[in-house]
Parts: structure tokens; sequence; C-alpha cells
């Protein structure tokens, strides 16, 4: 592939909408200018500024594979990039230009520049050979003209061959004729007679010069022999002739066929054919057979290099006479070039979300045949939202037809298909992909609106209860979706208490263990988000159903089972069979079959006397209640779920038989407590002798510990020779001088005829600002002080232990508490002994407070 070809596929262009402003620019340059050589300001010349040349990132676009200009973005000029010849690049048209485009991205423009090539006096005329043998009889008549071969100049205008000269001019003068086909016809015009007795040889030098500066020139020798007479020349029996060849003929095919007469007899006579004066391309191309005058092909003809060509074909005998037979020959133009695409420029990748009229690519055809051959018609195939426009000559762009869908289809083949309008027409054709690019236009998308699924209760916290998952018809991160918990409050409880969901794979999971009893089911929203910008989601529903275990026993609701009283149901003896004695209640907070409950009778007293209803609990007598049958009866019903394991509870029934209820509580009053309680009764009775006990100590040393403190002062006071000042209490009041008491005290003393259960209060003072001094007073200021004190301090050992006292004597008071210690026998030895302590340390608090 062609470097310019491959610079064009290696660029990707930003693809806007197409903005053509189309324009042209023309420079004229002279040939072989060295590299970097300056040939224009391209920005001011088509009106650009060198921002818009770099940003748009213009470059050169050239159809051949030969790049004679680059250009200078920095500078928005174009520079020789390689020498130029004009010859070999134009050869001998006239004017040389050649064409390239200049392309620039963001918008998509395209601009024309065309570079004339101007000739410069580079080449010499040239002969094709350096010496002319010629042959010419003496008797030749004066004006006899012999053709020579023309000189050639690559160069064109004034830089070609303008003159012939030939020295010297004793026998012969110079004719030259221009022809149609811009060559010449030079002829020797014999001019004196010739002697080949006096001058059997003559040297000529023609001279070929051109009119360029400096001027250059090619000389060619010309050496006569003079022969002996032939009187007659050869004749062409036609002066042009014209003929037509098909290009691409191959080699060997005839053209045509030039003939020529010679009236001499003989040797003289014999005229032989050769190709003369003509260029030396054109000599390559056809070859006449020399005795014959049959001209062939003997190379490769290309209407699209030369449409015509013009030979001159010299008929000559041996005598030296020549006629020049002019011979035309037009080429026939055959369709055997194929067009040509070439991706001026392609993005590969295109946004779903551009708007219908966006380029994708844009293309260059050309076809090298002409007129319909060269006629091209560029189409893509129908099955792509696509279509091609013509935009400049030979320059199509494709662009989109309709909005694109990546969902849909992620990719398209484009097919470019160029055909001429020949017989049989040509064509060429060429794929591009194109890839859609993904925008965030789809939502994520449950595989489900509404999820539903059941999990049975107590399961672990971490179980994973299901899956939900979502899909993204979008690519890449637009496709990448989390999940997400839409927080609400479910009874109370934060959604994120109760359940979590993975935000990459959508599992969610229990964070706590779910009771059925608590909630039977609930529904919570999450959120499928892909991580798009902006990011699309959807929303699905899922409910979630607590399924009941047989995790709940029964529970009896009647008859209620208290600990430490005694229910019993009483049936008459005369009760019939059938009779409806009680009816045992329970629920099971469990559902369905867990909640089916049966009733059974597990132990009884006596089985033969009653029955339980499986169904409705219901305990009925099953015959008839005789005198003989226990007046205490034991039922003990066990109540039994349906799940799976199964549950139960039991309860006891106490049933009197019995007519009357004095007969049912002389016979209940014997029954013995259960264990347990007794158990509980005896640990709460120690406990509370304990306490006792402790309280009962502490006031004994309190007691004695003042009792001590006081003596103590006494003998302090006693031994001192300190002034005695009388003192006393606020509360102390003696209107005689003999009183001990105070002045207003109230006390309250309840007697019963049981002196054990004697309740005794002591009242504060009536009176407390009243001070009244004593002189006759004995007692210490300190003393009364310090008994002051011990009386109004309202936690003093002695009010403590009066409030004690006060305390139990109340307790003691209730005689139901006091019989029932007493009289039951299942009271250990360690409440006895309780009892025995507590009325001791009593005695000791009243005796205490009466000293």
């Amino acid at each position: 592939m062609s470097s310019g070809r491959c610079q064009a596929l290696l660029v990707i262009l930003c693809l806007l909408k197409l903005s053509a402003v189309t324009g042209q620019a023309r420079y004229s340059i002279p040939e072989e200018q060295a590299e970097g050589s300056y040939v224009g300001n391209i920005a001011r010349d088509l009106g650009l500024d060198v921002a818009r040349l770099m940003s748009g990132k213009a470059r050169i676009i050239t159809k051949g594979n030969r790049q004679y200009v680059d250009l200078n973005r920095d500078k928005g000029t174009l520079v020789i990039k390689e020498r130029i010849d004009r010859e070999e690049l134009c050869e001998k048209t006239t004017p040389c230009s050649f064409s390239f485009e200049v392309i620039l991205e963001n918008p998509i423009q395209l601009y024309r520049v065309t570079v004339e090539v101007i000739d410069i006096n580079d080449n010499s005329p040239s002969f094709p050979k350096d010496e002319i043998y010629l042959k010419m009889v003496e008797n030749a008549a004066v004006g006899t003209r012999f053709s020579l071969e023309s000189a050639d100049d690559p160069d064109v205008g004034i830089n070609d061959i303008q003159k012939y000269t030939l020295k010297p001019t004793d026998h012969f003068i110079l004719e030259v004729q221009n022809q149609p086909d811009g060559g010449s016809l030079v002829e020797m015009v014999l001019q004196t007679p010739l002697d080949r007795e006096r001058e059997e040889t003559h040297t000529l030098v023609l001279v070929a010069s051109d009119g360029g500066e400096p001027h250059r020139s090619g000389t060619v020798r010309i050496h006569i022999t003079v022969l002996d007479a032939n009187d007659n020349a050869p004749v062409c029996n036609q002066a042009v002739y014209k003929a037509d060849v098909k290009e691409n003929s191959p080699e060997g095919t005839v053209v045509t066929t030039v003939t020529a007469n010679d009236a001499d007899k003989g040797i003289n006579g014999e005229v032989t054919y050769s190709i003369a004066r003509t260029a030396k391309e054109t000599k390559q191309l056809f070859e006449v057979n020399v005795k014959t005058g049959e001209i062939k092909v003997a190379g490769k003809l290309d209407y699209e290099k030369s449409k015509s060509y013009q030979l001159n074909v010299q008929a000559s005998d041996h005598g030296g006479y020549t006629d020049t037979c002019k011979v035309i020959i037009q080429v026939i133009d055959e369709n055997d070039n194929i067009p040509t695409i070439q991706l001026m420029s392609f993005s590969n990748s295109i946004s779903e979300d551009s708007p219908p009229g966006t380029t994708i690519a844009v293309v260059n055809v050309d076809d090298e045949d002409s007129d319909v051959n060269g006629v091209v018609k560029c189409s893509i195939n129908s099955d792509v939202p696509f279509k091609i426009e013509s935009s400049l000559t030979g320059y199509y762009t494709i662009v989109t037809d309709n909005f694109l869908d990546r969902e849909s289809i992620s990719e398209y083949n484009i097919t470019i298909t160029v055909s001429d309008q020949g017989s049989p027409p040509l064509s060429s054709s060429k794929n591009i992909n194109v890839k859609v690019s993904d925008i965030n236009d789809s939502p994520p998308k449950f595989d489900e609106a509404e999820y539903s699924k059941t999990v049975p209760e107590n399961n672990s916290p971490g179980f994973s209860v299901f899956t939900v998952s979502a899909s993204d018809a979008d690519w890449g991160q637009n496709a990448r979706i989390s999940y997400f918990l839409e927080e609400k409050d479910i009874n109370g409880a934060p959604l994120s208490s109760l359940v979590s969901v993975n935000s990459e794979n959508g599992v969610i999971h229990a964070v706590r263990s779910f009771d059925y009893e608590q909630m039977k089911s609930f529904e919570f929203n999450i959120t499928a988000r892909d991580a798009g910008s902006p990011p699309l989601s959807s929303v699905a529903t899922v409910k979630i159903i607590v399924q009941d275990q047989n995790d709940n026993p029964p529970q009896v609701l009647y008859p209620v089972q208290t600990g430490g009283s005694m229910v019993a149901e009483m049936v008459p003896r005369s009760a019939d069979v059938g009779y409806l004695v009680t009816k045992v209640v329970a629920v099971d907070v469990d559902s369905g079959q867990n909640a089916w409950l049966s009733y059974k009778l597990q132990k009884a007293t006596d089985r033969a006397l009653f029955e339980v209803g499986l169904q409705n609990g219901e305990i009925r007598t099953i015959r008839q209640v005789t005198d003989k049958d226990a007046v205490k009866q034991r039922l003990t019903v066990i109540v039994e779920d349906n799940g799976q394991p199964s549950r139960s509870a039991t309860v006891v029934v106490n049933v009197a038989v019995a007519d009357s209820f004095p007969e049912v509580l002389s016979e209940f009053t014997d029954f013995p407590h259960d264990k347990e309680y007794n158990d509980n009764l005896t640990f709460y009775l120690v406990l509370a002798l304990a306490v006792v006990s402790f309280l009962f100590i502490t006031c004994l040393v309190v007691i004695i510990s003042v009792k001590i403190y006081r003596w103590r002062q006494s003998r302090v006071l006693y031994q001192s020779n300190l002034p005695v000042i009388p003192y006393y209490p606020p509360r102390y009041s003696d209107t005689l001088g003999t009183g001990t008491l105070q002045h207003v005290y109230n006390y309250e003393v309840c007697r019963t005829t049981d002196s054990r259960k004697s309740d005794c209060k002591f009242g504060r003072a009536g009176s407390q600002n009243v001070l009244i001094m004593d002189p006759s007073s004995t007692g210490t200021m300190q003393r009364i002080q310090n008994e002051k004190s011990i009386l109004d301090e309202p936690d003093s050992p002695l009010e403590v232990s009066l409030f004690i006292h006060h305390r139990f004597s109340n307790f003691c008071s209730s005689r139901e508490i006091m019989s029932f210690i007493i009289n039951q026998p299942t009271i250990k030895w360690q409440l006895r002994a309780f009892v025995l302590v507590f009325f001791i340390g009593l005695t000791v608090c009243q005796i205490r407070y009466s000293v």
C-alpha cells in the first residue's frame, strides 16, 4: 500500500456533522527547486488561521505514491518536499501541474490545491544519432528533398527547440516544417547539382538550438556519399495513412500497411521501409516491416497516456531516393481500468446518540478510463442505516441516515462499491467496519418486577435468602449494575436490621432471625443502578414470606396454674355420665397445623371416671359418680400441637367430688404444697431471719457504744473544776422543778388480749421551741447537749430501735401470718429459731426504752 494511502488510513477523525467549506488555491513554482523551498502561504490564501490548521490536524492527501509538497502547520505554509522534474511529471504536456487536497477535521473541510510546475531550460536538444549517413545519386535534381531525423528536447515552450542550422550550405539548404503533434519535419533541399567525379563525399553539421536562457544546442554530423545516377524516387501511395487500434492490444497486432512504388527497375526499384523522425517513445510502441511496410504493435498501448500517435514511415530505394508516408494512429479506449477507492478519512467508532447526517468516512473514487468508461457510480449496501453523498468531484461522504441503537446492533459492516459505465462495467469494493459506541440509555431491567420468597422462621443470621438479578443492555461501565435497598421502617424497625443485599451480585441475606409470630411477611424495594453517567436505575418489589415453624409449645389459659393457691373443680356425686367438669383451654401462637391442638389425659387418680375431649379439651365423666369415689381427684392433661416435631404442655386439674363446700374445704386443707413452693418459702424465711439478726446485733453494739461514751464524758466533767452552767434541752419542761419528762410528748399504746400483737407508736414533741433555764439543775451543759443531739438526731440508735420495734410489731399484729407460721407443719426449725430470736429482740428493745 502506498505511503499516501497509509497516511490517510492511520488518521481517525472525530466525527461531527460535515461542514465542507470548499475552496481552491493555485501556485506556480519552477521545477528542480531544492527541498524546503517556499511554495506559498496556504493559510492566508484559504482564509484560515494557523490555529485552525493545528486544531483541525490539517494534512495533505495525494492520489499517487509521491508527495512533492509538504504542509508546515506551525507557519501555514507549503514547502517543497521532493525535487520536481517537470519532464518526468508531465513530459510534453503544457501547462504542467499537479493537484492535491488539504483536509481538516472538526469539522471536516476539503481544499483543493493546484501547483503549476514552470519549465526551466535544463535539457539540451539531442539527435537520435550522432552520425547520419546518406547516399545520393549524382544526377539528383535540384530541389530534391532529403528527410533528416529531428532533434528532441524534453523542455517545452521557449526552452524547446526553436531552430535548426545546417553548415555548410554550398549544395544544400535546410527547410523545417512544424507538425500537428508538435514535432518538426527537417529536410535538406539540394540547391546545386552534385558531381561524384569532383567530390565523392560531403560532410555537413546540423545544429538544433532552443530559446532558453542560457541557450542550449545539439548537433549531428551528416555524411553524404555521392552515387552513380538513379532516375526515380519511391512514391507513397497515400500521403497520410489513418488507422485505429485498441489499447492493450497484444504485441504483433497489425495496425496498418504503408506502400510506396518506385518506377525504376531492378535493384533501383526495390523499396525498403523504416520509421524516421519519430519520437523515441513512439518508436518503442510500433515497428514496421522493412520489406512489406506492415506496421505492428511493439509495446503496450495505454489510452490514458496517449490517445493518438503519428509515425513517419520512410520509403527508400537503393539509389538513395526516399519518400515519407505519414501514419496517424488513433488509440481506442477500452474499459481496462478498475475504479479505485481510497479512504481519505474514517472513524471506526460512532456514538449511538449521533444525529442523522453525522459523517463517518470520506472516500475518494477514481477511474483512469475516459468518457463513459471513466464515469463512476459509488454506493453502499442498503441494509445499514447509512447513506453516501457526493461532496466534491470524486469525493463522497458516508453519513448516518437514521438514529443508531447499539443495544439492537452494535456494529455495521459497510461495503463501498464503485462501478463505471463501460461495457462490460468494471467495479471494485471496499469493506469498512463501524462500531457503535455505547451511551447510558438503557436502565437495568430485573428478571421479574416482583419477587416472592418463603423463608422459614428461626433462620440463622446471614442466611442467604435468594438472589435478585438485573440485566443492562448497555455495555462496559454503563452495564455494571449495583444493588441497593430502599430504606424503610418495618414494624418500627429499619429495613437494614432485617435484610441486606450484596451490591455486586444481588444476593439478599437475612441480618437476623425471623419470627413468624412477630412478623408473618414484609415487603421492600430493591434498586438496581448502573454505573453510567448519569446513572439509570429500576426498582423491583421483594416480598419475604416467613414460614411458620413449630417453635412454640401450647399455652394453657384455663385452668390457671398458680404457685401456692389451690383451685379445684367440684363435681356433685349425683353427676350423670357425660357431666361437663371443666374445659381445658389452650392456645398455640404458631399457625397452621402447628397450632392444631389435641388434648389427652396423661395421669388421673381414677382413669375410669373422667375423659378429655381430643379436640375441645372438655373434661367429662364417663360413668356415674359413686360414694366410693375419692373426694380428691387429680388429673394431668397434656396438650399437644400437630407440628413436627410436636410440642406439648401439661396442666393439673384438681377435681373435688363432693356435694358441699365445707366437705371440700376440710379435705383440701391437708393438700401438701409442692416441694418447689416449700423450698422457696424456706429460703425467704431464712433470709429474713439473717436480716433481723444483723439489725438486732447492730442495735446492741450502738447502744453499748453510746453508754460507754456517756460514762466517759461524765467522768471527765466530774473531775474538772469548770463552772457548771445549767442547760435544758428545748423539749425539756419542769414547771415544779422536779419533772423529768418533756413538756409535751405524745405516744400511743395499742393493746390486745394477745400481748404478742401489741402495737406502740412514739410521737414527736408537741413544742420544740421552749427553752426553760433552771439554776438548780446539776447536769452539765456538755451532757445535756449530748443528750439533745441524740434525741434530735433522726437516725439515732434509739429511734432506729424504736422504728424496728414498730415495724415488726405491725408485722406481728397479723394474726393470720403468725398462725400460719406456728401451725404449719412444713415450717422447718430455721423459721422457728427466727421467731424466737425476733421476739427476744423486741423484748430487749422494750426494756431499753423503759429504762
